[in-house]
């Protein structure tokens, strides 16, 4: 890590979808498609990778608290199948989505604060 940036909290940078080093930056570029670099301090972001981290912690978590949830919904109020679909299709894509991008973001910058990669490697 640069002398020249006080380390930030993976937490807040996560949260924040930001740059790890910086704090300022975007980290991604599409929904979850990283940059290739820092648009404020330049930090090579190719060198961070998350893998499937973020989507097997979702996969185990959200899931915990979803199928209970739909269990929950069919014995109390037995509703058709139809009603299931339209409730839990939503739910599940639609919030994996929205906890996909900042737990990948959290994931990178615990990299980034962990030196988990080497600037000066190359290639």
């Amino acid at each position: 890590m640069s002398d020249d940036y006080p380390p930030l909290s993976s937490s807040t940078t996560g949260l924040r979808c930001a740059c790890p080093r910086c704090g300022r930056g975007k980290l991604f570029h599409k929904v979850l498609e990283t940059r290739n670099a820092c648009d404020h301090c330049g930090l090579d972001f190719s060198r961070l990778d998350s893998q499937d981290g973020a989507a097997f912690f979702i996969i185990v978590l959200y899931s915990a608290m979803v199928i209970p949830l739909a269990v929950w919904l069919e014995f109390a109020v037995e509703p058709p199948f139809w009603v299931h679909v339209v409730v839990w299709v939503p739910v599940v894509i639609g919030g994996s989505i929205f906890l996909l991008r900042p737990l990948k973001a959290w994931m990178l910058a615990q990299q980034y604060k962990h030196n988990m990669f080497s600037e000066d490697a190359s290639g």
